[in-house]
């Protein structure tokens, strides 16, 4: 009976989602630390980013924080993913998390994006001391970076064999040239099993905090809520499929499906796709003046993975290719390693 209560309320909160989503506009580009938004892990990504009832994966402390609690025999998982996104910026983020006995899965994230070296035209008035003063721009340099920052400290815990909870506290930190700032935010995900088939349902609302500001104006960070399920519908000893649905309804923008599957073969070597619904490959329907203009270049997304165990280590290798359109295609590589 409290199964059928957990898949009633999921569903219910699915209906909610379809209905706000078709009762808004797309409101594109009110948030600030959008960086928040490019989502983080090979396999995750490579999966169409519907993550969200994902498990036993340090990397989903970027995606719902109850999917990092750790079950089984092993104690300890560490992850290093590289982005190289369009336009020269890169992302790095590492994350590692431990099992305490009876307390949980504590984990630690940090993650950096931007790009360096951009020329700067600046406004200079070296003739004239009463207008330099009144200058916003005070640095002198020839080029500037532009870096985002976050560090998140993650709690989850198994509340019973079938139900996990987590949290996280974030901080966000935004830098360009010589100007800073900065926020907080918090977290909040759960991962139910089902108990069939691998069968999970899961739930996670993010970047509830504050705004970040720049001189005087602010701008709400990106919440997001989503709810998601998976399934491994065929596996044995040796090969196993996955796949994995989310509906996602961010703050500046309209309802959102993202899927994706997953193929492991000899326990070794797996092959991901997936694809963002209503979102990769969307226009804004134009108008009687303009042509229909694309609201995102991203497409569909194909990956990889490696797995090899050795005594008390497992070691994962996992790749990612995300098509783009008019910018160049992003690649994305993890590196994760476990150890009981």
């Amino acid at each position: 009976m409290k199964r059928l209560y957990v898949v009633i309320a999921l569903l219910l909160m699915v209906c909610f989602m379809t209905d706000l989503g078709g009762a808004q506009n797309r409101k594109a580009g009110i948030n600030a630390a959008a960086f928040l938004k490019i989502g983080v892990g090979a396999r995750q990504v490579g999966l169409g980013s519907a993550t969200t009832s994902l498990t036993n994966d340090v990397t989903n402390m970027y995606w719902n924080p109850a999917g990092i609690a750790l079950s089984g025999e092993e104690k300890l998982q560490a992850a290093f993913t590289y982005n190289s996104w369009f336009a020269d910026l890169t992302q790095q983020a590492a994350a590692v998390s431990y099992k305490l006995e009876d307390i949980g899965t504590i984990g630690l994230g940090f993650m950096t994006f931007g790009v360096s070296g951009i020329p700067a035209d600046r406004d200079v008035y070296p003739n004239n001391p009463s207008l330099a003063a009144l200058q916003i721009d005070q640095a002198t340099s020839a080029t500037y970076d532009y870096r985002d920052m976050l560090v998140q400290l993650t709690y989850a815990r198994n509340i019973t064999d079938r139900l996990a909870l987590g949290v996280s506290l974030k901080y966000i930190g935004e830098k360009i040239d010589d100007q800073t700032a900065s926020a907080y935010a918090f977290d909040f995900g759960s991962v139910y099993d089902i108990g069939l088939l691998g069968w999970k349902i899961g739930a996670r609302l993010n970047n509830l905090g504050s705004d970040i500001k720049f001189y005087d104006f602010a701008a709400p960070i990106p919440l997001t809520f989503s709810i998601g399920t998976s399934m491994t519908p065929f596996q044995d000893d040796m090969n196993s499929v996955t796949v994995s649905v989310d509906g996602v309804k961010p703050q500046d923008g309209l309802q959102y499906y993202y899927a994706g599957g997953e193929y492991t073969f000899m326990k070794m070597i797996s092959l991901r796709g997936g694809y963002k619904f209503n979102y990769s490959g969307v226009d804004d329907g134009g108008s009687s003046l303009a042509s229909a203009i694309k609201t995102s270049v991203e497409g569909y997304t194909l990956g990889a993975g490696f797995m090899t165990a050795f005594q008390d280590y497992a070691i994962h290798l996992d790749y990612a290719y995300t098509k783009m359109d008019i910018v160049k295609s992003v690649h994305r590589f993890t590196l994760s390693v476990g150890m009981k």
